[in-house]
């Protein structure tokens, strides 16, 4: 693959980047720009741990190129709030979601651009919604919170 260089706007900032084109946006944004909070779960947009807000809506960074990126406005967890103050992340950390937490940078942004649709969802809503895996099996703390983060 060729190698192209690019500027990606990453939570408000610009990046310029240097890779070959068909690179996964996952690893530009954690080898290159250096923002590990994205994880690396299964690489076949099934788990969620890669999930990052591409325009405001949640996107699967694993399968998604750095070419597919340019030009969009791209949230990662480092950029959802600088000191963990979003009504999610406060909601994660008081109902202690998280065992692992190794899918949860996925999951809390998943669940901001749920609560940015809808304000106050339903179980079925938020079961419709949220379809990243959690190996820990936290789902019943998970829709706790986001009942929480809604009334926020």
């Amino acid at each position: 693959m060729a190698k192209i260089s690019v500027v990606l706007t990453v939570n408000n900032r610009q990046y310029p980047v240097n890779v070959d084109s068909g690179t996964p946006l996952l690893w530009v944004l954690r080898d290159e720009i250096g923002l590990t909070g994205t994880k690396y779960g299964c690489g076949v947009e099934i788990c969620g741990a890669c999930t990052v807000l591409v325009n405001g809506e949640p996107e699967k960074s694993c399968d998604m190129s750095v070419n597919e990126a340019v030009g969009k406005n791209i949230t990662t967890i480092e950029g959802l709030s600088v000191d963990r103050s979003h009504p999610v992340q406060k909601a994660w950390l008081d109902l202690q979601v998280p065992q692992c937490g190794y899918c949860q940078s996925g999951m809390i942004l998943k669940v901001a651009a749920l609560l940015n649709q809808t304000s106050n969802p339903t179980d079925a809503q938020i079961d419709s919604a949220i379809g990243n895996i959690c190996v820990c099996g936290t789902y019943q703390r998970i829709r706790t919170a986001i009942h929480a983060a809604a009334k926020a």
